[in-house]
Order: C-alpha cells, then structure tokens, then sequence
C-alpha cells in the first residue's frame, strides 16, 4: 500500500468517525501522516475540551484507523497552531 492509499484510507477511516463526534458536537481532520505509520489528527469543537477525547482518540479513531490501515501503529491529537 502506497502513501496515497493509505491516506485515503484514513480519510474514509475519518468519515465513519466523524457522524459519532459531529453528535456530541465536535469533528476531526487529518493533519499529516508519518513514516505511513503515525497519524497526526486535529479535534475541534466540542472534542477540544471534552474529558474523554483521548479515550475517544484510542478506542474510536484509532481503533478505526487500524481497522482500515493495519500498519498505522499510532494515532495521536494535535493541538492548533
């Protein structure tokens, strides 16, 4: 799988996510991708401040990442700059 597929992976990883956040307020984009391995995201929204948004950063989005991309080894949040 090249770069391109596996961004466009992610980025349909990202759609079936996105409904769940956009219900408690919040989105997510892509950021960049890494080594096609780490995935760089960015929440907004309700999902900035939640006290949950890391658990729904493992257990959702990375989880569905994975699901799509089995060699992303790690999904992490980045703040705004």
């Amino acid at each position: 799988m090249d770069s391109r597929e596996i961004e466009e992976k992610v980025l349909v990883a990202l759609e079936e996510i996105r409904p769940f956040l956009a219900s408690d307020g919040g989105d997510i984009s892509l950021v960049a991708i890494e080594n096609d391995k780490l995935v760089k995201v960015q929440l907004h929204g309700a999902c900035v401040s939640c006290s949950v948004n890391q658990m729904t950063l493992k257990s959702g989005v990375e989880m569905t990442i994975k699901r799509h991309v089995p060699q992303i080894e790690q999904v992490i949040s980045v703040d705004p700059s």
